[in-house]
């Protein structure tokens, strides 16, 4: 019989290269399967947001059937005021306090009905603890049409920051996509874009790239870029600097590229309808615009209401 320790001798080992070898696949392995992984993430969240607006479908649905019509979206309100329809869309779906829409409402930046303290619409802040709500106030409100869970209202200051949104009123709330980042380093919050509204001009008849409206324009294309211009050219708020590529004031984007509003009448035309004019998809209703995995509007990979 042989001695113990001689056995042990003749066992096999490893050599380095069987070593370099399994771990060089390992390696290849795990870089396959992580951008598989990430594609899978980001068609997750992409169903996602689809399952958002087909939330905020049924709610404006709701709302057209009991108010007579979808809600307005002009860049501004009656009092000329930076109102624009990301904003409006947030009031008709959950109101400016998240307790619901008020009947009488202007849809004005002031949330008044004549710009007096007296008729405020909305004049519970829920954040504040020391507010007593008016029941009778409350008890006019239709809705939320939207729930709440799926509406990701967050004001625009925990977007953009405190002293940041320009001529918007930075405590009104706006309903944001489904993919958060860190927008806000101040607060640390986690929110997504905002969702762009447009309700179409059913006394239109083109949607033309070479026609931009003017403010006011009640003729021409059906869809006025206008709508959400202002509040698109806050920019990102994690890239300072940088512009959107549907943004009117001709900024740099993160491509290099020059910003030019025509490109959302390219990405909302439906080219299977082959007149000069061109037809947007939707000409009669609205259209809810989402920018996206990469947070810009105007890239390959925005999320519209009426699909792929």
């Amino acid at each position: 019989m042989k001695p113990m320790d001689k056995q042990f001798e003749k066992r096999a080992a490893f050599t380095i290269v069987e070593l370099l070898t399994v771990m060089s696949i390992i390696v290849i392995l795990i870089g396959l399967l992580v951008p598989a992984l990430s594609s899978v993430k980001r068609f997750a969240k992409r169903v996602k947001q689809q399952a958002q607006f087909y939330s905020i479908g049924a709610a404006l649905e709701l709302f057209g059937n009991e108010e007579e019509g979808y809600p307005d979206t002009g860049a501004r309100d009656e009092a000329n005021e930076e109102y624009c329809g990301a904003l409006k869309l947030c009031e008709a779906m959950v109101g400016q306090d998240l307790l619901g829409f008020h009947p009488s409402s202007h849809f004005r930046s002031d949330l008044t009905i004549d710009g007096t303290a007296a008729t405020l619409l909305y004049d519970y802040d829920p954040d504040s603890q020391a507010d007593d709500p008016n029941e009778e106030n409350l008890r006019s409100r239709k809705g939320p049409y939207l729930p709440l869970e799926n509406a990701n209202a967050y004001r625009l200051w925990h977007l953009y920051g405190q002293g940041q949104t320009v001529d918007f009123r930075e405590d009104l709330f706006v309903l944001c996509d489904v993919y958060s980042r860190v927008t806000n380093r101040v607060t640390g919050k986690k929110v997504g874009m905002p969702i762009l509204y447009y309700k179409a001009n059913t006394s239109g008849i083109r949607h033309d790239p070479d026609y931009l409206p003017m403010p006011g324009d009640s003729e021409g294309n059906i869809y006025n870029y206008l709508d959400n211009d202002e509040l698109v050219k806050l920019g990102m708020p994690w890239a300072p600097g940088l512009t959107h590529p549907i943004c009117s004031t001709g900024g740099t984007t993160s491509t290099g590229d020059t910003a030019d509003p025509r490109i959302f009448y390219e990405k909302t035309k439906n080219y299977d309808i082959a007149i000069e004019v061109g037809r947007p998809y939707r000409s009669d209703s609205y259209i809810l615009l989402s920018a996206g995995f990469d947070g810009e509007y105007g890239t390959a990979d925005d999320i519209f209401n009426f699909g792929d």
